[in-house]
């Protein structure tokens, strides 16, 4: 048994938080890295509780299974042969509960593992649900999980008017919290009316050994490219290659590791620049140059010249460690040394068809305006993301329940 009990496990192990759920309904929405301790799905896990009357089940982006590979890949509703009981799609027909998915259940127990990201989509599910609650007088319990990248706060905040399923509000890129104290600054932040707990997690250390996702506990991959936790702990950076034509590594299996790749781009005269640029964001990891030919997606079957992130082991200092920064100066770098270079890719991303997708994952223009400008420099972006992150620190002070 792990020394850090999650909120299922928690919730499994004590018949007086299970207490209220008797004679009410009860839905999960979960996907494949919602486990017990010993690697029960919390849905089987929740159906075994004689105590617990399970009627319903959701899935998020990737699906309940977690076997859709991309963005704006639909999971269809469907039963559980085993248990005979609906499983909604909330990346399908629709992203928001309907009514009638409401309907089928009095209290909803919201157990997906995060990454820590404003643009992962499972925090906007999340505030997707609490507001479907509120309108209906359902009940919401966060399971609460770690934040693999741990309570470090990074990137600038989304401005009014830009908000996407991969922008649920004014928050930085890298926002410190687990999804319960999430839901919680949701609540407070969208006036939301809503009978909301959380489950929370025992003996979880943010700033302890593993520094967000706790050393005894295994890694599960939440989505299909969050395949470790250097993933999860650069991601806030490296998902903003998805709004360049530039390989986030999809196709191999190193994805969203790497801060680009590309056949007609010299990686080692990239890090070059960056470390003459602005050598105190390359801090807390080790880079290293890298060869991959993706199987799929962007690139595929080419030889790209690439730079991949090393966030672990004893090259990763937590807090030196900015991803956010990191990539910004990758993308700065390929701009300086290739100024015509097409690093912004114009298409659909996220259901968002008008803005640019660069700008629709940051909630804003700042960081490619930033990036595409001849004279900006490092003190630039630091200003303008500096302010953003000591804002945001000060308004979820009182929130943090680890």
């Amino acid at each position: 048994m792990t020394d850090v009990l999650f909120g299922i496990d928690r919730l499994l192990a004590d018949p007086a938080l299970r207490a209220p759920l008797q004679g009410k309904r009860v839905s999960l929405v979960a996907h494949p890295a919602s486990v017990t301790a010993d690697l029960r799905h919390s849905l089987d896990a929740l159906a075994a509780c004689a105590d617990i009357t399970l009627t319903s089940a959701f899935g998020p982006q990737h699906g309940l299974k977690g076997d859709k590979q991309d963005n704006m890949v639909e999971t269809l509703d469907e039963i559980d042969p085993a248990l005979g009981i609906p499983v909604f799609s909330l990346y399908g027909e629709v992203r928001r509960p309907t009514p009638a998915m409401m309907d089928t259940a009095d209290v909803f127990l919201f157990d997906l593992q995060d990454l820590g990201c404003r643009i992962y989509t499972f925090v906007t599910t999340l505030l997707y649900l609490l507001e479907a609650a509120s309108e209906s007088g359902k009940s919401v319990w966060v399971l609460d999980r770690p934040n693999p990248a741990g309570r470090p706060v990074e990137g600038t905040t989304l401005i009014p008017g830009q908000e996407s399923f991969v922008g649920a509000g004014p928050m930085p890129m890298r926002h410190g919290l687990t999804l319960g104290e999430m839901g919680h600054w949701f609540i407070r932040h969208y006036g939301l009316k809503v009978d909301y707990r959380v489950i929370e997690m025992q003996g979880w250390q943010p700033e302890g050994p593993g520094f967000g996702w706790p050393e005894s506990r295994i890694w599960i991959n939440p989505s299909p490219n969050a395949a470790s936790v250097n993933m999860g702990r650069a991601y806030a950076g490296t998902v903003m290659i998805e709004g360049a034509t530039l390989s986030e590594g999809r196709g191999t299996t190193r994805p969203l590791e790497v801060l680009f790749g590309a056949p007609d781009i010299d990686a080692k005269a990239v890090l070059a620049e960056m470390q003459a640029f602005a050598p105190q964001w390359l801090a807390g990891c080790a880079i290293r140059e890298c060869w991959f030919t993706p199987t799929f997606h962007k690139h595929a079957g080419e030889l790209c010249s690439a730079l991949m992130i090393h966030a672990e082991g004893s090259f990763y200092d937590h807090h030196a460690f900015h991803p956010w920064r990191l990539q910004a100066l990758a993308f700065k770098a390929i701009r300086r040394l290739y100024p015509d270079y097409p690093i912004w890719r114009d298409f659909p991303y996220e259901y968002e068809f008008t803005r640019l997708a660069i700008d629709v994952i940051n909630g804003g223009p700042a960081l490619r305006e930033w990036v595409d400008n001849p004279a900006s420099t490092p003190a630039d972006l630091e200003e303008v993301a500096g302010r953003d992150e000591t804002a945001w620190r000060e308004e979820i002070a009182d929130l943090l329940l680890y």
